[in-house]
């Protein structure tokens, strides 16, 4: 809209989810920095060789791998500082609540979707659930391996996601117009350290004939295919979260400028998030449809109350 960059915050939030309740409740929420681009360096290209010299300096390189080159451990990775930002917030969780509320799953949104996460949430002691790309290179594991080689085989047949084997197929249904077909197998990816439980959701419109999928994973190679969907779709219970946070809270419109009082003022809003869900609770017993609105307006009118009866010139007794 405005044709130039704005500038903005950007917050992680670690949040804590319960599959009964089907809400997310924030735990930990820290601003995101980016490092400053140094504007002094300049790119210098290289001229552009002609087509003859660029002939004359090639040389063919041979097929196949270098001679000398070891397997690298797929599990030796460097992280980078959003899973170092990642890994801190869990272990820190996980030192407070491990004793009296054991955790499984650290779910990720799909940039988080590469080997570095696995490894990562398996450094804590988690099982991860994730999205991958749709056009993520898939393998079968190799059924029949000769035990005579000394090299044996490991990957098998690539997934054509236009043609998924059958023998994968766990369940379909239509809602809409819309029939989903999910399809379930543990594969194996060359960039990822160990083998993956994959839910592949395959979407075709049945008027249009248009066809789409999704690629959901987990390193918990027993998670059903019920399971691991219902637990990624959990996730967007957080875009909740902000919403609230903003509309109600504070999130949107705060005025501090200097680093600690950014950090308590977007804590504070979403501190008060999972204080007006508790306080719901009670009140949605009774009444399903009350708001957050509906509660800033009673508390509110409790003030009124207190600041009108300070006005009077004999306190009453209380009430």
């Amino acid at each position: 809209m405005y044709e130039k960059p704005i500038l903005g915050l950007s917050f992680f939030t670690l949040s804590l989810v319960s599959i009964e309740q089907r809400k997310a409740f924030p735990i930990s929420v820290e601003q995101i920095i980016k490092p400053k681009e140094d504007k002094a360096k300049k790119i210098i290209e290289k001229p552009k060789a002609s087509k003859n010299e660029s002939q004359e300096g090639t040389i063919k390189k041979k097929g196949g791998r270098p001679k000398g080159s070891k397997t690298k451990d797929k599990k030796e990775v460097i992280l980078t500082p959003d899973f170092l930002r990642i890994r801190r917030l869990v272990q820190d969780l996980l030192k407070k609540i491990s004793n009296f509320l054991p955790l499984t799953y650290l779910v990720l949104d799909g940039y988080f979707g590469n080997n570095k996460a696995v490894v990562m949430a398996r450094q804590v002691g988690l099982h991860l659930i994730c999205k991958m790309r749709h056009d993520s290179a898939l393998y079968v594991p190799y059924e029949n391996p000769d035990p005579t080689r000394k090299s044996r085989r490991k990957y098998g047949e690539k997934i054509n996601y236009s043609f998924i084997p059958e023998r994968f197929f766990k369940e379909t249904n239509i809602k809409d117009d819309i029939r989903t077909d999910i399809y379930q197998a543990q594969l194996l990816h060359k960039e990822y350290c160990q083998a993956l439980n994959v839910v592949i959701l395959v979407r075709t419109n049945m008027k249009t004939l248009t066809r789409t999928h999704a690629v959901l994973f987990s390193t918990d190679l027993n998670l059903s295919h019920e399971k691991l969907i219902d637990y990624y779709s959990l996730r967007f219970q957080i875009e909740f979260n902000y919403r609230d946070a903003k509309q109600f809270w504070g999130l949107e419109d705060f005025m501090n400028v200097g680093k600690t009082a950014v950090t308590n003022a977007a804590n504070l809003a979403f501190f008060m998030v999972n204080v007006s869900q508790i306080l719901l609770i009670d009140f949605r017993k009774f009444n399903p449809d009350f708001s957050i609105t509906d509660l800033k307006a009673l508390f509110r009118g409790y003030k009124y109350v207190e600041e009108t009866i300070k006005l009077l010139p004999v306190k009453p007794d209380p009430v």
